[in-house]
């Protein structure tokens, strides 16, 4: 398993997809960060969804991680879209027959790959977190902002408890487009699929019925990344708990479903 990992890691290292997504995750943690501070005084919201968050609130010890917060469905979409496509494109150019013949092993591939890009993804959230908080604590003076609960016990927790939302909520987003890399054996297909039904068809079933958010498997990955977020401008929000326990049977039965397929089906597309 662990020279599955290691082989996959030098892939994912390549510089086109590394410093790429990388790029990526730098310039939109600090777009999300900034516009916190740089709107605060806007009447259209300076946070997602037109909502407002306050000097009153930024000031709070939980203040330092909100752009991190805000910024964690967004690193759930790239994670989904890479390890949808680190893991189809084994079907696509056909290196799978190559890799079982040095492994056999079906799981023991599928583990390796899988334990890689959580690495990956890892990467990714600690330098969100760097940089949101670090383009935080830069504007907060100028936006009049009150920093001194951020880094005390309290707002050390919240960083910490941040941390480890996002994390769960990453790995949930990248495992769904795992699972959709096995399922449809395509990267194009499996990346297309999740970022329609994230970006659009759910918010649509929302829009239509706002109650649907509760048990949507992308509600419940972005309301694992706030620790319970709001669900709509009738209802009030959805529980972390309930987020979690929902969230983990959709990631749970994709993955029990798309195991069992990679380890019965052929290998060829």
């Amino acid at each position: 398993m662990w020279n599955v990992a290691f082989a996959e890691l030098r892939k994912l290292r390549r510089p086109t997809l590394f410093f790429g997504t990388m790029g990526a995750v730098v310039f939109f943690s600090a777009l999300f960060s900034s516009l916190l501070f740089i709107l605060i005084d806007s009447p259209q919201g300076n946070s997602d969804r037109g909502r407002m968050v306050g000097r009153e609130v930024l000031g709070l010890a939980t203040g330092g991680v909100q752009g991190f917060t805000s910024v964690g469905g967004f690193l759930g979409i790239i994670a989904l879209c890479v390890f949808a496509a680190q893991t189809a494109q084994e079907y696509t150019y056909g290196t799978l027959r190559n890799l079982l013949v040095r492994q056999p092993g079906r799981l023991r591939i599928l583990l390796g790959k899988f334990v890689a890009m959580k690495l990956f993804a890892l990467v990714m959230i600690v330098l969100s977190a760097v940089v949101s908080v670090s383009a935080s604590v830069i504007l907060a003076p100028g936006a009049k902002v009150n920093t001194d609960l951020w880094f005390g016990s309290d707002g050390r927790h919240a960083m910490f408890t941040s941390f480890i939302n996002i994390t769960i909520s990453v790995i949930g987003f990248g495992t769904i487009g795992m699972v959709l890399g096995l399922l449809l054996r395509s990267p194009i297909s499996a990346i297309s699929l999740g970022v329609l039904w994230l970006l659009i068809v759910e918010n649509l079933l929302i829009a239509v019925k706002n109650s649907w958010q509760n048990w949507l498997p992308g509600s419940q990955l972005s309301a694992i990344a706030s620790g319970g977020t709001a669900s709509g401008p009738v209802s009030g929000s959805i529980e972390y708990s309930h987020a979690l326990l929902v969230g983990g049977i959709y990631v749970a039965i994709g993955a029990a479903i798309a195991s069992f397929l990679f380890v019965r089906r052929d290998v060829a597309n």
